[in-house]
């Protein structure tokens, strides 16, 4: 495995909000283009890694930042508005080092740590297919002298294309869920780039197999007792996908201001003088935005209570953060879309023009928000408001 070098040491929340918006200037130039070619980013990758921003959860006991989780939402809504894809990618990098957080040996601690403050990346592979359901898994996890051997396929494997590491989730000979921490150039795995979908085109969402793969025991942390206790190991997910559909929201709202802006488009003409006095685009501006605001304010919200539930966790601080975050990420998913459908309205046909990239916004929205129902966020939230009802310890709430 290599490393990327000269990694920068990010110290405070500060530096990591002004080198992630520096960042998000140079990756929006040619998102577009990327999402149009399906080019993956690899060099932006190398970029993001050496910036230090991957990272900025570490313990300052282990050499982190330990930044605040209002700050990591704002570093992933930043980058996700530049391009949707390459605010999704670092995901499940944070999600399995809050696993390594709350279930991790000192030991395996600090050496995972120091893997990611010297350019490591991690990716992940959960999800499989032909389950019963979402959180059944079926690849195993067997003994092999001092060591296991792993055998299964993933797939939605986001990151995992670009990763020196890939957590995997696995069932043990007890049935007990797993986490390995994979190198990914182990004998025996496979990552297949076959990711199709019509948005987030460039996150390199594919499929890993493992055919008999080596994996050492100090790489193998309790997945499924992160789910047994109240930790922050749920609303942590989450909040991270509210953040990649704010960003995107902004991005689609940004670029709608600009483009009625700059854009001269004939049915405006014949109604009014300019498009900025045309009184429906000023509603439809007026309406998106106290929306879009509205998502902001709520992720750093869902934030503030993931910081208390962070120092500390017990039921009734973990059940505030999930609510909080289920509330934001309940309407980042409905403003994603929306914006994204603001803008095909207000730039008409042009909007779908491949020279200007502006169907991008609604694809990545529409594909990501996707990735667990928001429907059930309502649900549980309208059970712990009226009911006292805790919702469930998982990551999808």
């Amino acid at each position: 495995m290599t490393y990327s070098p000269h990694v920068a040491a990010i110290t405070s929340d500060e530096q990591a909000l002004i080198v992630a918006s520096d960042l998000a200037e140079d990756f929006k130039r040619d998102s577009a283009l990327r999402d149009r070619e399906r080019r993956l980013p690899h060099a932006e990758l190398e970029v993001f890694s050496r910036s230090g921003l991957w990272g900025i959860t570490v313990p300052k006991a282990y050499g982190g930042a330990d930044v605040s989780h209002v700050t990591l939402a704002k570093v992933i809504a930043l980058i996700a508005q530049a391009d949707g894809s390459l605010g999704q990618i670092p995901q499940n990098h944070f999600y399995a080092l809050e696993v390594l957080r709350v279930n991790g040996t000192p030991a395996q601690q600090q050496r995972l740590y120091t893997e990611v403050l010297a350019g490591r990346r991690f990716g992940n592979a959960l999800a499989e297919l032909g389950t019963k359901n979402a959180h059944e898994r079926t690849t195993q996890l067997r003994r092999d002298g001092a060591g296991y051997r792993i055998d299964g396929r993933k797939f939605y494997a986001t990151g995992a294309i670009y990763a020196q590491r890939i957590p995997t989730s696995v069932v043990d000979e007890h049935g007990v869920q797993q986490l390995a921490f994979v190198p990914a150039d182990s004998r025996g795995l496979t990552v297949i780039d076959d990711w199709s979908g019509f948005g987030q085109r460039t996150t390199g969402s594919g499929s890993v197999v493992f055919d008999n793969v080596y994996v050492a025991a100090e790489d193998v942390i309790p997945f499924q007792s992160a789910f047994e206790r109240p930790t922050p190991v749920g609303p942590l997910a989450q909040l991270l996908h509210a953040a990649i559909d704010t960003g995107i929201a902004r991005a689609a709202f940004e670029d709608a201001l600009h483009f009625v802006r700059t854009k001269t488009r004939p049915w405006i003409d014949a109604l009014s003088d300019k498009a900025s006095d045309d009184p429906l685009t000023l509603k439809s501006f007026g309406h998106l935005s106290a929306r879009l605001h509205a998502a902001e304010a709520l992720l750093e919200r869902a934030g503030e209570f993931l910081d208390r539930a962070h120092a500390q966790a017990d039921t009734q601080t973990v059940a505030a953060a999930s609510i909080a975050v289920a509330e934001a990420r309940a309407i980042s998913t409905e403003v994603s879309l929306a914006a994204g459908s603001t803008l095909f309205e207000l730039a008409g046909s042009q909007a779908t023009l491949a020279e200007h990239g502006l169907d991008r916004h609604w694809r990545n929205a529409r594909v990501h928000t996707l990735h667990d129902p928001v429907r059930w966020k309502y649900h549980a939230v309208g059970n712990y408001y009226l009911n006292d009802a805790n919702p469930p310890l998982r990551g999808t709430i």
